[in-house]
């Protein structure tokens, strides 16, 4: 029988002890367990994003990967704690749309609060529920504890709002979603959509107010001093410079605008 594989994403950061401790906490409970690091370096408090790279990497991991996902502005409020189940993988987070981009590809099959005592820390913190909550709750499901022994059934758990760009007859009207470690700027347009409207003829592309020269296949296509569009490995649109920060060159921050448009 396989190990079972538990998968952080966290705002933690690697300098403090945050990130190892949730590690610890899942090995005491669940030594058998195969636990991989997502990605730590969320921007903190940052939701949206975290919710975006959980959707961008889930669908990669082994069929039955349960995935710790702490990224928590409410620790400590009123806010809940959640385990959702999904079919193939399950999920624990709090309860703030974190895991509403893979809610938009997959209608969860199980939602419960975690009220149960038994699997949780003998003390919960108020200000690291990581800790005491949801990593005891990610090893205890990884061990084979059904999601029903954690709480009562959800139906009513938090959603972020849509991010979904408008169509238009002659135009997209999209928005950048987040700013990747490269300096590649992620957008919400598809290249579905982008190519119902390439299709009709020539577009221009601009961001922020900046004209985009050409839309190309991979970053090596992208000549000096250039900022070009292409589509990344999440099928986004984004833009890209050549061995440097497109989003540094161009002064773009997430939110700002796009827009897609048929040409002259």
């Amino acid at each position: 029988m396989s190990r079972p594989v538990v998968a952080l994403l966290t705002d933690f950061g690697t300098s403090d002890h945050y990130s190892g401790v949730l590690k610890g906490v899942v090995l005491d409970i669940c030594p058998d367990a195969n636990i991989v690091d997502i990605a730590h370096d969320i921007p903190p408090h940052d939701v949206n994003t975290a919710s975006l790279e959980l959707a961008a990497s889930y669908k990669y991991f082994p069929s039955g990967t349960v995935f710790l996902v702490v990224v928590d502005p409410g620790v400590g409020s009123v806010r809940r704690a959640l385990a959702a189940d999904i079919g193939n993988y399950r999920f624990v987070a709090p309860d703030n749309g974190v895991i509403t981009e893979v809610f938009r590809e997959n209608s969860p099959q199980l939602v419960v609060e975690l009220t149960e005592r038994r699997y949780a820390r003998p003390t919960v913190s108020r200000t690291f529920e990581g800790r005491d909550r949801f990593a005891p709750a990610a090893a205890w499901i990884a061990k084979g504890v059904h999601l029903r022994a954690f709480g009562r059934q959800l139906s009513d758990y938090q959603l972020l709002e849509a991010r979904e760009p408008l169509v238009e007859n002659d135009r997209i009207v999209g928005e950048v979603l987040l700013i990747d470690r490269f300096g590649n700027i992620v957008t919400n347009i598809d290249r579905e959509t982008f190519n119902r409207l390439a299709e009709r003829g020539s577009i221009q592309v601009e961001i922020g107010n900046k004209c985009i020269g050409r839309v190309v296949e991979t970053y090596s296509d992208i000549g000096v001093d250039e900022v070009c569009g292409l589509f990344g490995s999440s099928e986004r649109l984004e833009f890209a410079a050549n061995a440097e920060s497109a989003a540094q060159r161009l002064t773009i921050e997430s939110g700002v605008q796009v827009i897609v448009r048929r040409g002259n």
